[in-house]
């Protein structure tokens, strides 16, 4: 955990963690539950664990009222809402690092970027091939390397129909951008979304 991150404890687990791993929520002045996804919004925060399946523990089992010890209302579809909302976040940031010349998209710019170490970040669509995708080897370390985002969707990023490769260099929005990919894996687990950690080997 970076050592600027604050630890809070998720309603549904028990369990504390780093924010950069877990959902904001506030109750809005309608009594109504909000997701907080830049975490800024005034308010005692509710924190749940960036996975979908705490998300539907808290919303069945009625932990935001105990949580906010009053009644609350859940808006329907609020964990379709988290990953919508985090998946809007993540192609803006990717979209601003990209115009910041601080991202790169297509096979040959990637490799240039992670043959001379100028990428701190892989991106590889979760429905590109997996043999074109086994030619790119992720940088080391933590966080390094995602596969939860689809052709299209990164392309949302790079104003392309596809995209299937892409990186980002080091320093900028890549902190914020690597959080909330982090907390989108989780979201989309059930998607086949993992939750990102060590650099894949076979990148």
């Amino acid at each position: 955990m970076r050592r600027d991150v604050p630890a809070r404890r998720c309603i549904a687990s028990g369990q504390s963690g780093p924010t950069t791993g877990l959902i904001r929520f506030v109750i809005g002045p309608d009594n109504a539950v909000v997701p907080d996804l830049a975490q800024k919004l005034p308010g005692r925060g509710i924190w749940v664990s960036a996975r979908r399946g705490s998300l539907a523990t808290a919303v069945d089992r009625g932990l935001f009222s105990r949580a906010a010890r009053a009644a609350v209302t859940v808006p329907d579809g609020l964990v379709e809402q988290v990953e919508a909302g985090l998946l809007r976040r993540v192609t803006d940031l990717i979209s601003m690092a990209r115009k910041a010349g601080h991202g790169v998209a297509g096979y040959e710019k990637v490799k240039g970027w992670l043959d001379t170490g100028e990428a701190a970040v892989l991106f590889q669509a979760s429905d590109g091939s997996t043999r074109g995708k086994t030619k790119l080897r992720a940088p080391e370390g933590e966080n390094t390397y995602f596969d939860v985002l689809s052709a299209s969707e990164l392309g949302l990023s790079f104003g392309r129909e596809r995209v299937i490769h892409a990186a980002l260099a080091a320093g900028g929005l890549a902190d914020r951008i690597r959080d909330d990919v982090t907390r989108l894996s989780g979201v989309r687990e059930h998607d086949g979304g993992k939750p990102a950690g060590k650099a894949k080997e076979d990148a």
